[in-house]
């Protein structure tokens, strides 16, 4: 029983020692949320993709937004590139596992977009490849990873990296990570989407993406992209 309680003490200790840390990296996911909700509630997109344990996740966030969170609300455009197993195959088989993401990417993104990509060690080729993917089609690019320096964090317009070496701990938090984010959006998306009275939103709380239209249109409750039709 002692070396049970010893792998359970080794590892909440290690997760308890990095939340302070998370706690001030974390303070990015206000303005995500907004950002993200802007986008989304504009008829975009948010394309996710990671490799292993970090698929489940990207796949995860893709539910919470295509589905709810806590309370019922629009159904938004979340896309795991994880989940399509046919896609995955082919495009590895052809291709080569390294454009595996990149050419969903390709297929699925559109200007305004945003890639989200969660990496543990933030060195993974075919998010990489992705990355550098999501710049060329014109999506905004961020990234889930470890510690910083990484090359995927250095590729990505933004980031937030978990200060913490042990890649259990970093995993655990991208999923906290995956909660607050779409929290953020919910608080936002009511403001965004025109609800009046639902939310209060304060002045300047919502990131606007340079271009997008000041407000968003509503057709049967699904959002209307702003380049023309419900998407």
């Amino acid at each position: 029983m002692s070396d049970v309680n010893s792998l359970i003490d080794t590892h909440l200790a290690g997760l308890a020692e990095a939340l302070l840390p998370y706690r001030q990296v974390a303070t990015r996911l206000g303005r995500w949320g907004a950002e993200l909700a802007w986008t989304l509630g504009h008829g975009g997109r948010l394309l996710i993709a990671g490799n292993g344990g970090s698929a489940a996740e990207a796949q995860h966030l893709a539910a919470e937004l295509v589905g709810k969170l806590r309370d019922d609300r629009t159904p938004l455009s979340a896309i795991a590139l994880t989940a399509e197993t046919s896609s995955l195959t082919a495009i590895s088989n052809d291709f080569g596992f390294d454009e595996v993401f990149a050419r969903q990417v390709r297929a699925h993104g559109r200007p305004g977009d945003i890639l989200l990509l969660l990496s543990t060690s933030g060195r993974s080729g075919n998010l990489l490849a992705a990355a550098r993917a999501g710049r060329d089609v014109g999506l905004r690019c961020w990234a889930c990873t470890g510690p910083v320096p990484n090359p995927l964090a250095e590729a990505c317009a933004e980031v937030l990296a978990v200060p913490a070496a042990d890649p259990q701990v970093v995993q655990e938090l991208h999923l906290v990570t995956a909660h607050l984010l779409c929290g953020y959006v919910d608080q936002t998306l009511p403001g965004v989407l025109g609800l009046a009275g639902t939310v209060d939103v304060p002045a300047g709380s919502v990131d606007v993406p340079a271009g997008a239209s000041p407000a968003p249109a509503v057709t049967a409750g699904l959002p209307v992209d702003v380049r023309g039709g419900v998407r």
